[in-house]
């Protein structure tokens, strides 16, 4: 029965992401169904609180787009990208990590892909290069996102363990960004020069590239008030969580825990944005960011129900399967992680689906924080929406989908930085922890 539950986990993944978006959520359902009814396993625990998190931070984000912030960012973006094109290449993913760690979703990259695209073309330089890591690095900065769902998850199950939520920020923002930057001087190697591409010069000869110059973004007038306010309330989340911290103590029993804060402060950032800034709240509802979170909401909801589900009735197999392999070789977490991210496509999913097992498992705290980035994988299935996004924004077909699926220009640049990450955070993760 064993086998059958779990051709029938993968079964309903593998369903789901031939529906792809929010199909996979979908899918989720129709797994714990036949697990629960249909073959009488008990249900397992349903990820309210990852679930809270990401809509109360995507209605402040939606807001803020609403009011032109996200508009005034990318404007931002594009004046440090254009100022130093020549280094396109490092730029790119520092530009996309730093608007997901704010932002706490990866889909900001959405706006800036365009823009990268146009600068490495304008220069010559093979844009596959800058978008490839700039789509890996919006993904692995999730997990040093202080407002991230993910992030706010392990911290949450770390904390009886003695591992607090600004020591894991200490550990995996370093870690996560170094490792972004050299696989970035890796990526600036990767594939032939653009002028030698035979698909680019193809494309140049049937007029099927254009250049479109530098992007005129009209800014609202809310739109700088809209960062501010967006920006004080992750800082106050960040405060808040330092002096209820228990190592810091500066509150003891607080009335709101910290998951709860992070909620009324996006709410309230919301609220705050949309008085301001004068904007029709109703439009909140039809931005791309809100769409893209509600559409991560229900991914999370099935594919870490059905995650749960499987292993709650299986951890005592699982104990005995693993318990001693990731006692000895604890850097097989992370390859765990890795492969099942690639699957759930959510970062938090991932994270609720297994960490959980790992502690069960006496796996060490230092262990399960320095594999975390591991569960930003998504790059590996050339199906997430800012990786075919960076696809279609280069006519010049120098990101292009291999006839065989994984030979694509996000592999080896996001190989390289989990497996950096990873290595990095054990280091200094054994001297913080």
């Amino acid at each position: 029965m064993l086998w059958l539950e779990v051709i029938v986990v993968l079964g309903a993944i593998y369903f789901g992401a031939r529906l792809g978006s929010i199909g996979i959520g979908y899918a989720g359902g129709i797994g714990i169904l036949v697990l629960t009814l249909g073959m009488g396993l008990k249900l397992g625990s349903i990820p309210i609180d990852v679930i809270l998190i990401i809509m109360s931070v995507i209605a402040a984000i939606g807001a803020m787009q609403v009011a032109g912030g996200l508009d005034y960012m990318v404007s931002i973006a594009e004046k440090i990208l254009r100022k130093n094109p020549k280094q396109i290449v490092f730029l790119a993913p520092i530009v996309t990590y730093i608007m997901t760690f704010f932002a706490g979703t990866g889909h900001t990259a959405f706006s800036t892909l365009p823009v990268i695209a146009e600068v490495a073309k304008e220069q010559g330089i093979r844009p596959s290069r800058p978008l490839s890591i700039a789509v890996v690095a919006s993904q692995i900065a999730i997990t040093a996102s202080p407002i991230s769902a993910a992030v706010v998850f392990l911290s949450g199950v770390l904390e009886p363990l003695g591992v607090g939520y600004l020591e894991i920020l200490a550990v995996c923002i370093p870690s996560s960004f170094l490792a972004c930057m050299v696989a970035a001087l890796v990526s600036g190697f990767l594939g032939k020069p653009l002028k030698d591409d035979p698909v680019y010069q193809e494309r140049l000869a049937k007029g099927l590239i254009k250049m479109r110059g530098e992007t005129k973004l009209e800014i609202k007038p809310g739109a700088k008030l809209s960062v501010g306010i967006f920006l004080f309330a992750i800082l106050a989340v960040v405060t808040y969580a330092t002096m209820i911290s228990g190592k810091v103590g500066l509150i003891e029993n607080p009335v709101v825990g910290r998951d709860s804060a992070i909620m009324l402060f996006m709410l309230t950032a919301a609220a705050l944005i949309a008085f301001f800034t004068k904007i029709d709240s109703a439009q909140v509802l039809n931005s791309s960011t809100f769409k893209s979170g509600m559409s991560a909401c229900i991914c999370v909801l099935g594919v870490a129900w059905l995650g749960s589900t499987f292993v709650v009735n299986h951890i005592d197999a699982i104990k005995v399967f693993a318990g001693d392999l990731l006692n000895h070789y604890p850097w097989m977490l992370a390859v765990v992680l890795f492969f099942a991210s690639t699957l759930l496509y959510s970062q938090a999913a991932t994270a609720k689906a297994l960490i959980p097992a790992a502690i069960a498992l006496g796996v060490a705290p230092v262990s399960i924080v320095a594999s975390f980035a591991a569960v930003s994988a998504l790059f590996v299935l050339p199906t997430y929406p800012t990786l075919i996004a960076a696809v279609e924004m280069d006519d010049t077909g120098s990101t292009r989908i291999g006839k065989f699926v994984f030979n694509h220009p996000f592999i080896i640049p996001g190989v390289i930085a989990i497996a950096l990450s990873v290595a990095f955070a054990f280091v200094i993760g054994g001297l913080i922890l």
